[in-house]
């Protein structure tokens, strides 16, 4: 259902021509996909348009993608081509936009720049290493399931079958409303009348109670406890990453403020005082 949604959906497809047909400039490579009025469409123009989509790219083979592409890339082209001769190009509205598109975009690679120099391999290594390693605070970890159900009476009855010997994954899939296996969680990430009993509770035991939270009566089977650890760098990466990147762009931001001369002004035109910087 999901490809015959992405394909038939023609705005999901537009959106993916536009923003190829800025960031790609026709090339010979890969093979010609079109001509318009001898104007060339390349195979490799709409590859990578495919391949700047994750999305798409995850729930469509690019022979599939390419087949509807072609379409939309030659009425893209068509369209550019009647503006071209329309002269569009020398209205001010369109002269306004390229302005505006511009600074965007030098914005956007001046930013980049900065977080490709700043956030190398080597500084995630060391982030990682000497603060989120070092920094890492041990918590207690359980691995836990639970089933979930409306009722208290219910709830003692699972607890009741449990006692005579009928597996608990076996009734889990019988009776919960909610997924089973947990996984593994600090005390934090649960209710915390949850958490309480859970961390109360030995390994390889289930709840001699039922357990009542705000989603309802919970019959428990404690898994196993250990300390936590901190997570392998491949695993963490992506977050590391993006710390690192907002942090650096932050300091861009105020770095700038700080060497430059700024006067803001009211609606009125009066000028407005300057923010007295943070102690």
């Amino acid at each position: 259902m999901k490809k015959k949604y992405i394909l038939s959906t023609t705005a999901a497809v537009v959106l993916v021509i536009v923003a190829a047909s800025v960031a790609f400039k026709a090339c010979a490579a890969g093979g010609v996909a079109a001509r318009v009025n001898g104007e060339i469409i390349t195979v490799d123009e709409i590859r990578k348009a495919y391949e700047a989509n994750p999305q798409i790219k995850e729930q469509v083979p690019f022979d599939e993608f390419y087949t509807k592409a072609v379409d939309v890339f030659v009425n893209g082209k068509l369209l550019y081509q009647a503006a071209h001769e329309a002269k569009v190009e020398e209205l001010p509205v369109y002269k306004e936009q390229i302005k505006a598109a511009s600074e965007d975009l030098a914005r956007k690679v001046y930013l980049e720049n900065i977080v490709v120099e700043k956030v190398n391999d080597a500084a995630v290594k060391d982030f990682y290493e000497n603060q989120y390693v070092k920094g890492f605070t041990t918590k207690k970890e359980a691995k836990a399931k639970h089933i979930l159900v409306d009722d208290e009476a219910t709830a003692k009855s699972i607890i009741q079958k449990l006692s005579k010997g009928e597996k608990f994954d076996k009734l889990a899939e019988e009776y919960s409303k909610d997924q089973a296996d947990l996984g593994w969680f600090t005390e934090d990430i649960m209710v915390p009348e949850f958490s309480e009993a859970v961390f109360a509770m030995k390994k390889g035991t289930y709840s001699e109670k039922p357990v009542k939270t705000q989603f309802g009566w919970h019959v428990i089977y404690a898994e196993d406890f250990r300390d936590s650890k901190p997570l392998p760098l491949k695993d963490i990466e992506p977050q590391i990453r993006n710390l690192m990147s907002q942090k650096y762009i932050a300091e861009t931001f105020d770095s700038l403020a700080d060497k430059a001369q700024i006067e803001k002004y009211d609606l009125k035109g009066k000028k407005l005082p300057e923010a007295k910087p943070a102690e």
